[in-house]
């Protein structure tokens, strides 16, 4: 399920206050494989358990949330910093 643009328009990061967008299939996949692999943890510190239909992501790119059932989850705790994509994969 698509997010409605109009949504995107008035929601934003819990943390940064920055836009909130889609996140790019390509990085979604990333995420997923590393979830999968229970290397990714939440703001709260938690391995992340449950792949991800969809996120959001900052502008800066830096930080995502998910979308459960079509429904953004906007809580610090539930932030994924996404790099530890990149500190995940260069230890590949």
């Amino acid at each position: 399920m698509a997010i409605d643009p109009a949504l995107l328009d008035i929601i934003c990061c819990p943390v940064t206050h920055q836009p909130l967008a889609t996140l790019a299939a390509s990085e979604l996949t990333r995420l997923n494989r590393l979830i999968e692999q229970q290397q990714i943890r939440n703001g709260d510190g938690e391995v992340v358990e449950t792949m991800l239909d969809q996120a959001l992501v900052t502008r800066d790119g830096r930080l995502a949330y998910p979308v459960r059932d079509g429904i953004p989850v906007l809580l610090a705790e539930q932030g994924i910093a996404l790099v530890q994509i990149e500190n995940a994969e260069g230890r590949s």
